[in-house]
């Protein structure tokens, strides 16, 4: 509960939203057992209570500490310093127990509420000013309840039990299978916000885009299931040599927790399973099989920026916007995000997220493969610590864009830009296509 000492509206706020994505992030752990918090389930994933700990030691770093004074991320304790310790050696190391994490989490939270009655949010050093530092802790415990869902849909044992909420509608517009939308020309993308935007996504910068194609629809099961009764994953000429060499070292042939049953493809989502579903976008590929399904189907994957102006680029007003729709944040009639019921919903079902352009669902549903290396935009400044972007920046990632059913509203919008590797799969990832034009 906020603090009752918090007078200020901004205060007031931040306090609310601190307290809502706590609620989330108990919520979501409340179904484990003690074993299953501290297990290492896959060497994928780090054991959740290690995300548990470092949402709190982050929080504590940036909302008392920093707000104080110029900290640096170094600074984070060591056994919740994500570089000192990877994900594939976190099983290793010495955690407390449930009680006590959370014992530690609500005194953090205490020390931060009794810093917020205080903070100068007009005149304090620029992490503090406008709540921006607040903005960005949010975020960061937004993003470690969707690793922690994706940790429990690895989950080794009894599946982990879905809190559900709802269910995701049926589709309500038609969209024409294979339907593709074109651009050609000039556009701003990236933003100058400072409240809430990372480092990366700025500076907002114009851009030039040679004529290209774009799917109005991401990539089906149904879809996905074609290419794979045509052989894609043994054809050699549909894939990269990284891909390929990927793909015979771990000797795949579907999405990752798909599986045959009587001769029919199933898939599980938590602790569910059954037939895949040919009208949802497909999930759990690699950038390496989207790469391929897009040579097989004579197109390609969009850059970063051709996706963010298909997704953002309001042409008859001159601008981007924030979603979509438009600038208002995401509700479960915009698009299917923030969901705990653990699926992607039927193309279609949400007649309101379409870009100006004309792309369905480029929020929510699946983090969508781009071909773009992650590196920062020209102008790039580092704010408020290299670790989030900079340290990745190179040919190692691989672009991901637009959220998935598991993404919180306050973590994603047009201009956000997530980071993997081009093996991963445990993310609740897919695709859409383009072509030149």
């Amino acid at each position: 509960m906020p603090n009752s000492a918090i007078r200020s509206d901004l205060a007031l706020r931040i306090a609310a939203q601190l307290a809502e994505a706590r609620e989330r992030t108990l919520a979501l752990i409340a179904p484990l057992s003690d074993d299953d918090l501290a297990r290492q389930h896959d060497p994928l994933m780090g054991p959740i209570i290690w995300d548990v700990g470092h949402i709190g030691h982050f929080e504590e770093l940036w909302l008392r500490q920093n707000v104080d004074g110029e900290i640096r991320f170094a600074e984070m304790p060591g056994t919740y310093n994500p570089f000192e310790h990877p994900r594939r050696t976190r099983g290793g190391l010495d955690y407390p127990p449930r009680q006590q994490m959370l014992d530690l989490l609500a005194e953090i939270r205490a020390r931060v509420l009794d810093r917020l009655e205080s903070v100068d949010f007009e005149n304090g050093n620029a992490f503090v000013r406008g709540g921006y530092v607040y903005s960005m802790v949010l975020q960061h415990e937004y993003q470690h309840n969707e690793t922690m869902l994706q940790t429990c849909q690895l989950k080794q044992g009894a599946a982990y039990v879905a809190p559900r909420r709802w269910s995701v509608p049926q589709p309500s517009m038609a969209i024409e299978k294979g339907r593709m939308v074109r651009f050609s020309g000039e556009a701003m993308v990236g933003t100058e916000d400072r409240s809430e935007a990372y480092d990366n996504e700025r500076p907002r910068h114009l851009v030039r885009l040679r004529p290209f194609l774009i799917d109005v629809a991401p990539v089906t099961n149904g879809d996905y299931v074609a290419f794979m009764d045509a052989g894609g994953y043994t054809q050699r000429s549909l894939w990269s040599d990284a891909g390929w060499a990927w793909l015979s070292e771990a000797k795949l042939d579907s999405p990752k927790y798909w599986y045959k049953e009587a001769g029919e493809w199933h898939t599980r989502h938590m602790d569910r399973s059954g037939p895949i579903d040919a009208r949802r976008p497909v999930c759990h590929v690699s950038f390496y099989e989207a790469e391929a399904y897009a040579r097989w189907a004579g197109k390609r994957l969009p850059n970063e920026l051709e996706w963010e102006v298909a997704a953002s680029w309001d042409e008859s007003q001159g601008t981007n916007r924030k979603f979509p729709w438009g600038d208002e944040q995401p509700t479960h009639r915009d698009a299917n995000v923030d969901q705990l019921s653990f699926e992607t919903a039927p193309v279609g079902a949400y007649p309101r997220n379409v870009s100006p352009l004309g792309c369905y669902g480029m929020i929510g549903d699946v983090w969508e493969w781009t071909s773009s290396d992650f590196t920062g935009y020209p102008g790039f400044e580092v704010f408020p610590y290299p670790e989030y972007s900079e340290t990745f920046f190179g040919s190692e990632y691989k672009v991901l864009r637009g959220g998935s059913w598991a993404t919180r509203p306050g973590a994603i919008r047009n201009s956000f830009r997530n980071w993997d590797y081009p093996i991963r799969r445990q993310i609740f990832s897919g695709f859409r296509c383009a072509i030149d034009d």
